[in-house]
């Protein structure tokens, strides 16, 4: 039996279930692998601009199930509300046994204050023009899915994964001007608010890095994502980390090990629930 690894903190964010490009396998086998005190969740879970009920594989289902389970076993599951996930805002404040819903949050970690939020509402292509930020969400899943079929055969040849999207995003100048803004923006308001950590997600891009202006200084943190980069943040022993899945020296842990038999589980409910949503939505 491999032992899990005690983490205080744990934090993900676009996950992007019911989309292409979500990795849930490799979020299981994560998952299965740490026992934390606290779980959050920082936005774009559940992929629900995307959703359709022609895609919604048993193993996106089984992390939703492996989400549930960590709270009935007494994890602390804080659920932050992100853009492509926003339907549950009309949602925040409520409580279900060891679930919470938010859309942001403060929290105190060892006497310092962090500032958690998805960190989308510093996202002007959403607040100005939601369709354009939508197009712009179909054509990267397209992209993801590309990549996926690259990866495959990388993979069967023994090299390593390649990132079509962040390649593109590195490479071009308007989209590295657009982080480094997003980056600048959320930390200044976070050192004006007296935040020491600020914890975002949004733009997939793993980063922890010390920012500072004339006022002060903060620790800018971004969970990253399980599309490409299949990344989380951890705390423990008083010290932030950006955990790479792909990185670890440890040995990985099965998808199934320590799971249930989810053959007779019924999620029906769950799916009704998404689609009804979805559906009130397009109207």
């Amino acid at each position: 039996m491999k032992i899990k690894r005690k983490v205080e903190i744990a934090v993900i964010s676009d996950i992007h279930l019911g989309t292409y490009g979500c990795h849930a396998k490799d979020l299981l086998s994560y998952l299965n692998s740490i026992e934390p005190k606290k779980l959050i969740l920082n936005g774009d879970i559940i992929d629900v601009w995307q959703f359709t009920k022609r895609y919604f594989p048993k193993s996106h289902l089984k992390v939703i199930k492996k989400l549930i389970d960590l709270a009935s076993r007494g994890v602390e599951i804080i659920y932050i509300t992100g853009n492509h996930d926003e339907m549950l805002r009309k949602f925040a404040g409520t409580t279900i046994g060891n679930i919470s819903i938010v859309n942001k949050m403060v929290l105190e970690v060892d006497g310092k204050k962090a500032w958690l939020l998805h960190g989308d509402v510093f996202d002007v292509s959403i607040q100005n023009a939601k369709w354009i930020a939508k197009l712009g969400s179909y054509g990267y899943n397209i992209l993801t899915l590309l990549n996926r079929f690259a990866n495959w055969y990388l993979e069967k040849r023994g090299k390593e994964r390649y990132s079509l999207s962040k390649k593109i995003k590195n490479s071009v100048k308007s989209a590295v001007k657009y982080i480094n803004d997003y980056e600048t923006v959320i930390t200044d308001l976070a050192i004006e608010n007296g935040y020491d950590y600020v914890i975002c997600g949004h733009i997939h891009q793993p980063k922890m890095e010390y920012k500072e202006n004339k006022h002060g200084r903060t620790l800018y943190l971004n969970s990253g994502d399980w599309v490409e980069n299949f990344t989380a943040l951890e705390y423990q022993f008083k010290r932030w980390k950006v955990y790479h899945f792909n990185k670890d020296k440890l040995s990985p842990f099965y998808v199934n090990e320590e799971e249930e038999d989810y053959d007779d589980i019924e999620f029906q409910d769950l799916i009704a629930a998404i689609t009804i949503v979805d559906q009130n939505k397009r109207k």
